[in-house]
């Protein structure tokens, strides 16, 4: 199958941010969920959006996606605000949601027709054959929604949020508990699409999903952005590295008092840098502990999320 994806007439001119929040504030009862957040993904970008679960990110999404109405604060797709020109708004986003929604009379084909027709679009069976069959949806275009297995219930949902070829995309947690062919192949599109000048926003606890995709990341705690920069600047301000062995008998006490992570009978240090490697190894030779395994490890996103959520509070730049 050949791949029709053209630079659309709104990628010649990037001059408007894909999306632009500001000093966004929402309150549920006795809950912050955004406390000030701003931020700004350029078009073109593919920007992560990470924090643990209640940090805020699926309040923010809702937002942006014209679902929830912030209490003050203001939101900007494709220059487009969201309560002001909602039309143009949602018509510049499509959003992959994290729950599997779908109307259980239609078939696969009918579903996507029926969303093309929400945006006014008629005679749009070219692209909707084009979109499932990037995401092998071609064999189940006539099987009906109820008949599908979860997998493929998600790979619809992300149909659907592409049928009116909106320039900035949105995946809440898109491969949360799917197999890998569906990861594959819809990382695989997605990166096609990223390519080809579409803004892709990501949220997924699948930290090295986020580290190898985006190029950009924005950590939420608490209802607030604690860190954003690239993610190779991230990785890189958290520097260091981390030695992890595995001995015979106890640990001594000079090791335990740096409070390492111990899981399956091994010991996890965090270095300042890889010289510490002798200092930890010392005491171990001083106790003639005999080392059965041992591995030198540079720090990956998971380690810089948990640093920053420990923290709570990530300088920004």
């Amino acid at each position: 199958m050949g791949s029709h994806l053209e630079l659309p007439d709104f990628f010649q001119f990037m001059t408007t941010a894909a999306i632009k929040v500001r000093d966004l504030k929402k309150r549920f009862g006795a809950l912050q969920a955004l406390d000030g957040v701003s931020l700004c993904i350029e078009q073109g970008e593919f920007f992560g959006l990470l924090g643990p679960n209640g940090a805020g990110k699926t309040t923010l999404i809702s937002t942006i996606a014209g679902l929830t109405r912030g209490d003050s604060g203001s939101v900007l797709v494709m220059g487009h605000d969201v309560v002001g020109a909602y039309r143009e708004s949602r018509r510049s986003l499509g959003v992959v949601p994290q729950e599997l929604v779908f109307d259980p009379f239609f078939s696969v084909r009918e579903t996507l027709r029926i969303q093309s027709g929400y945006f006014g679009l008629r005679n749009n069976d070219a692209w909707i054959d084009e979109v499932m069959g990037h995401l092998d949806l071609t064999g189940k275009a006539d099987a009906n929604m109820r008949a599908l297995s979860g997998g493929m219930k998600r790979r619809v949902l992300v149909a659907q949020a592409l049928v009116h070829r909106p320039p900035v995309i949105v995946l809440d947690e898109p491969t949360a508990g799917v197999d890998v062919e569906l990861r594959q192949t819809l990382w695989k599109f997605i990166a096609q699409l990223n390519r080809a000048g579409h803004t892709i926003v990501l949220t997924t606890h699948y930290l090295e999903e986020a580290e190898s995709l985006c190029g950009r990341i924005a950590m939420l705690q608490a209802g607030r952005v604690v860190a954003l920069d690239t993610t190779a600047e991230l990785l890189r301000r958290h520097a260091g590295a981390f030695l992890r062995v595995k001995i015979r008998g106890p640990l001594p006490a000079e090791l335990a008092a740096r409070k390492p992570v111990e899981a399956g009978g091994s010991f996890r240090f965090r270095l300042k840098d890889y010289d510490e490697v002798a200092m930890v190894l010392a005491p171990l030779r001083a106790a003639v502990l005999h080392i059965d395994e041992m591995e030198v490890m540079a720090p990956d996103l998971e380690d810089v999320f948990m640093q920053v959520m420990n923290q709570g509070k990530e300088p920004m730049q």
